[in-house]
């Protein structure tokens, strides 16, 4: 887990790992992040630097994110949650924008989001087409992307989760924040890096969702079983 200036989700992330999937997690300040020492890594949610200029551009240009795409290329995981993905856009790790979202306004609630490829590094857990129940919590959120990436990404299914209702279907009223096309989650080419705004970590014990379900816990558990595999 790296931690950058800003960060604010990055414990309740190791606390999901460490308490309640049970395996080992270090929490390393960006500047002394080192790709050697682990099996995967997550980008947390968060405000890095303050979102000055954009949210996560500062970030991705810290000494962790040339780490990270070491780690990229070798083919581990690595898990951009809300700010996280917002940086591993600004660095070019995964493909297109997130603007602000439409009404201008900070959202906080739980979101349905669909599961479109079950196949990434993180959605081994996840059945194809099931419904997920997490919490977004963003400002800019609403992802987008000019039409020619756009197609490339749903011609090699690298749209991972699109929000839709809870009859999974993908409808105007269940996009909270605009993004195009309802995608709330995207992965690179190999299925190793993946970018949502929902927090799977806030989701990831019955006794916090509404729903009383743990569908956060599963994309951890994905991260966990693609290691060993």
């Amino acid at each position: 887990m790296v931690r950058f200036p800003g960060s604010n989700c990055d414990l309740d992330v190791v606390y999901v790992l460490r308490n309640v999937l049970g395996v080992e997690a270090e929490l390393v300040w960006h500047k002394e992040f080192k790709a050697s020492n682990f099996d995967g890594v997550i980008l947390p949610g968060g405000f890095s630097y303050g979102d000055y200029l954009r949210s996560g551009a500062i970030a991705a240009w810290s000494p962790a994110m040339d780490e990270v795409r070491e780690m990229a290329k070798a083919g581990l995981p690595i898990l951009g949650i809300c700010n996280g993905f917002q940086i591993l856009v600004e660095s070019g790790l995964l493909s297109g924008a997130l603007l602000p979202n439409e009404n201008l306004k900070f959202i906080c609630r739980w979101v349905s989001i669909r599961c479109e490829n079950g196949q990434t590094a993180f959605t081994l857990e996840v059945p194809e087409g099931k419904v997920l129940h997490i919490p977004i919590a963003h400002k800019e959120g609403r992802y987008f992307n000019e039409e020619t990436e756009l197609e490339r990404l749903k011609k090699n299914r690298l749209v991972v989760f699109r929000y839709v209702d809870e009859r999974g279907e993908v409808i105007p009223e269940a996009n909270p924040n605009g993004s195009i096309e309802n995608i709330a989650g995207i992965c690179n080419d190999r299925g190793n890096v993946v970018g949502l705004m929902p927090h799977p970590e806030r989701a990831s014990e019955p006794i916090l969702s509404p729903y009383g379900d743990a569908d956060g816990l599963l994309l951890f558990k994905s991260m966990v079983r693609y290691v060993k595999r």
